[in-house]
């Protein structure tokens, strides 16, 4: 099933569907790069609306430029809407969510006044960060990464199992060793050492203080370097393939048989066969034109006296 938008309908609506979801004119690229700035710019203004010495001293202000934010993002959801074919499927997009999670926390922040909803309004437009996550769009590796991180994700599901087998076992074995002085109260107090010590991390808070204990944090933090980089390989390889089945056709030469290709290539790289089966090659076609163009000189060559 094709997900892609597409316009509803020729005229206006087809005109304004290319410059906003297609990148191949000038005004597309004018309307991305300014979306982008918008983007950076509106995440910007929640970061600096965050540190208090900026909120106190610039609130009407950050007020009114989030508001100038929101109304413009409000107008351009609402301009994808209008020239789409089936506006509700885009909404149900990923980047139909963001754009309604970015936009909805100003708009919520009418409709519930009082003291009593300041902390829920805050934890709401907190969310107007994840516009940032639109800037994927306009990354073309992003979908790349993508289709990677899925078909790695049984793998990746498989090693994180493993993990939490190997983080609950050395948490009950230390649970079962450690004094309750040592901070070791409970399994998942237990659980929550062995996953600080197995990523390294090692915070300190909680140690072993017998020696049995020790000897299995050391362990457990040698384990750790040595399978810290099992998920980073399966994904370097998912990308590492995507990138060649990006670049390269299975498509096999009618006259060797390689199926190596470039997906742009016109002739086989080892025999120079046409790769194309559909269309002529172009060289017959000129050479045939070539041995045409001299039968007809022949032709109009006078004969010898």
């Amino acid at each position: 099933m094709n997900h892609l938008p597409k316009p509803a309908g020729e005229g206006l609506r087809t005109r304004v569907f290319q410059i906003i979801f297609e990148s191949d004119t000038p005004a597309a690229k004018a309307f991305d790069i300014a979306l982008i700035v918008a983007i950076l710019a509106s995440v910007l203004v929640v970061m600096l609306e965050s540190v208090a010495a900026f909120r106190d001293g610039h609130a009407a202000l950050f007020y009114w430029i989030e508001w100038g934010f929101t109304i413009a993002f409000t107008l351009e959801l609402a301009v994808r809407l209008y020239c789409l074919e089936r506006p509700l499927q885009y909404l149900k997009s990923f980047y139909g969510i963001i754009d309604l999670v970015a936009i909805l926390p100003t708009w919520l922040a009418l409709v519930l006044p009082g003291a009593q909803s300041l902390v829920v309004v805050r934890l709401l437009r907190t969310l107007r960060i994840f516009r940032v996550l639109r800037l994927m769009e306009f990354v073309g590796e992003g979908r790349l990464l993508i289709d990677a991180l899925k078909r790695s994700s049984h793998q990746i599901f498989l090693f994180l199992f493993t993990v939490f087998m190997l983080v609950t076992i050395f948490a009950s074995l230390v649970y079962l060793i450690e004094p309750e002085e040592a901070g070791f109260t409970s399994i998942p107090k237990a659980i929550y050492w062995a996953v600080v010590t197995l990523t390294t991390v090692g915070y300190g808070d909680i140690v072993p203080v017998t020696p049995l204990g020790q000897a299995i944090s050391v362990m457990v933090m040698l384990i750790g370097y040595s399978i810290i980089a099992v998920p980073t390989g399966v994904f370097s390889a998912e990308v590492i393939r995507s990138i060649r089945a990006d670049r390269y056709s299975d498509e096999a030469c009618p006259g060797c048989g390689h199926d190596r290709h470039e997906r742009r290539a016109r002739y086989c790289l080892r025999c120079g066969t046409w790769l194309d089966e559909d269309s002529p090659d172009p060289r017959l076609a000129d050479q045939a034109q070539e041995g045409s163009d001299e039968d007809d000189d022949r032709d109009e060559t006078p004969p010898a006296r």
